[in-house]
């Protein structure tokens, strides 16, 4: 696999598979199939229309569009004429795409709406750089380019002749694993973003490694929800899946995922830590609504749960006794929690952020797998990843094979291996700065534990020296305090600051209900975060959370928001890390307050 370039793999692929659905997409109210064939004949004619735009190898090509089959068919015919995929957050404002189409100096536009052309239109005003701009939805539209539609576009390229055609054979016979498939602009928490370079063997190396220790098949069935401009869906929701000719479908928006998951009924899907907080929360509200009767058999069950899961974890027998409890837990309760994820769910693999122990503890005990595993987009991406059948929860599991980890002295995360990539594009001095010495600096802070599976601490940049020299990791704080259903974000400040605080946002369903049975009344949640009770009440669910940490480590002060840190206000990147420069800034008086007065 990695003596090949991605195009080559798909070309096999539908070679072997023309009939059998590779994608799934919900059109006109239902999901309907994409055979291997279809989406043969539709990448040869768009590879074809990109040669008809003087496309030349190396070029970089603009991907702005949500998950649908026409993104996995512009990336890899933008490969296939021997360009570079430049892939653009939805979100992305028109200044950010702007500043990403000068740095890679962009010669093709693609976007999936209207609403996404009319912003690469507005930066094409400014740059004029663009051939050509292409629509997966909707009319052609007036510019300089016009917006092509898809179709049209389609249908030029199936027009053009056999010189053209015979271009285009040459051009995926030219192409080699370790040529440039993609430049990747990482969201970056802080910072300006960088260009990172990814080849085709970066990408299947990493495919082949995953292969290797974690069982994905033919006959299972992916569901997309992720970015796919993010690294991590990229490769395991795209190119692994291409891999093992699994089906891959997709979700219309983060809102139908549970209607999605329904109608699909996945056996693997992809997730960020924040999707499998919310989860869990709307688990444990729905439980705490249940009827008396209903609501003590859940509780009942789930502590049978824990039990057998302990067991597992442990790597003891679980009794036979217990093991009976567990069989009739299931029945009553966990095999209905499982059909409202399809019912067919093998596992979920989580990535981009740190994953609670105590939240993956919990869908385990449940008969729910999560395989939480550790990359970068600089390493295309993973590094390390757990294994089923039994997980192991507060790492992020062994080192996949090929890939090389160091620890320096520092505590930072170095690793080397076929999956690093190319470097940065034209920023040498950051590339030579990042794999100094042959090894990638990760900036993340680990150590591997006696089994062998690498445990991430924090970010390097993120970790807080207090005024007391004491060093403090936010996230391993804020994973604490997430857990707790009542609290739905947390944020952890106190670099160079006497002690530590934090920025809680309340789960509001949860806030609104104790203040129901503690008869506080509150018009809004404005109202109900400043009420002195509710601010008791968190205080005591943040003590109990951090109970028995180093005295440095314990937040002593906490605010209360009204509402939460979103993506739409800058405060978080596309995968729904923190943006903690932004939220600092954001909040300083709030948090300078809590500084004020003896904690």
């Amino acid at each position: 696999m990695t003596g090949e370039a991605i195009p080559a793999l798909f070309a096999r692929q539908a070679e072997a598979l023309q009939a059998a659905p590779l994608f799934l997409a919900r059109r006109d109210g239902a999901y309907r199939p994409i055979t291997w064939a279809q989406a043969a004949e539709d990448l040869r004619a768009f590879s074809l229309y990109l040669l008809q735009q003087g496309v030349e190898p190396g070029d970089r090509v603009l991907l702005l569009s949500e998950n649908r089959p026409e993104w996995a068919l512009a990336d890899l015919a933008i490969q296939s004429v021997g360009a570079w995929t430049v892939p653009i957050y939805p979100s992305l404002t028109g200044e950010g795409i702007r500043a990403i189409g000068q740095d890679c100096g962009a010669v093709i536009g693609i976007a999936s709406t209207p609403e996404q052309a009319a912003k690469l239109l507005a930066v094409n005003r400014d740059m004029g750089c663009f051939r050509a701009l292409v629509a997966m939805e909707g009319a052609a539209q007036a510019g300089q380019p016009p917006v092509v539609p898809w179709e049209a576009a389609l249908a030029q390229g199936r027009a053009a002749g056999q010189e053209l055609r015979e271009q285009l054979g040459r051009r995926l016979g030219d192409l080699r694993p370790e040529q440039t498939a993609t430049l990747i602009y990482t969201s970056g928490t802080t910072g300006e973003p960088k260009g990172v370079m990814l080849s085709h063997r970066n990408f299947l190396s990493n495919v082949e490694a995953c292969l290797q220790v974690v069982s994905i098949r033919g006959q299972d069935t992916h569901l997309s929800f992720l970015p796919l401009c993010h690294v991590f869906e990229r490769m395991a929701g795209w190119y692994l899946m291409m891999a093992v000719g699994a089906r891959i479908a997709y979700a219309e928006s983060m809102d139908t995922i549970p209607r999605d998951m329904l109608a699909v009924r996945p056996t693997i899907m992809l997730g960020v830590p924040r999707f499998f907080e919310k989860l869990y929360f709307s688990i444990q509200g729905g439980i705490r609504q249940a009827p008396p009767a209903k609501r003590r058999v859940a509780e009942w069950a789930l502590r049978v749960g824990r039990a057998a899961a302990a067991c597992e974890l442990a790597g003891r027998p679980i009794p036979w006794p217990l093991r009976l409890r567990r069989a009739i837990a299931d029945a009553l309760v966990f095999r209905t929690l499982r059909s409202h994820l399809g019912g067919r769910l093998r596992f979920f693999v989580s990535g981009s952020a740190p994953l609670s122990k105590e939240i993956g503890e919990f869908f385990y005990s449940v008969g729910v797998t999560i395989l939480e595993g550790y990359g970068l987009t600089e390493t295309s991406p993973v590094i390390a990843v757990n294994r089923p059948p039994v997980p192991r929860f507060g790492s992020v599991g062994p080192l996949l094979p090929g890939v090389e980890v160091r620890i320096a002295e520092d505590g930072e995360i170095l690793t080397r291996g076929p999956h690093v990539m190319q470097g940065y594009y034209r920023k040498p001095e950051a590339t030579a700065e990042v794999l100094a010495g042959g090894w990638l600096h990760t900036g993340d802070i680990g150590h591997l534990d006696a089994e062998g599976c690498l445990v991430i601490t924090d970010r390097k940049k993120d970790l807080i020296k207090t005024a007391g020299g004491k060093f403090v990791a936010p996230q391993k704080l804020e994973g604490l305090f997430v857990a707790d259903p009542h609290i739905s974000q947390a944020f952890v400040y106190g670099d160079r600051r006497p002690y530590c605080v934090a920025l809680i946002v309340p789960n509001m369903d949860q806030l609104r209900r104790y203040a129901q049975q503690e008869e506080i009344p509150a018009a809004s949640a404005a109202e109900l975060v400043r009420d002195p009770r509710v601010a008791a009440f968190y205080w005591g669910l943040v003590q109990a959370r951090q109970q028995g940490l180093p005295s440095f480590e314990q937040v002593k002060r906490i605010a209360l928001l009204e509402q939460e840190f979103s993506q739409a206000a800058g405060e978080l990147t596309p995968t729904l890390k923190a943006k903690r420069t932004v939220i600092a800034q954001r909040y300083a008086a709030a948090l300078d307050a809590l500084y004020q007065s003896a904690p």
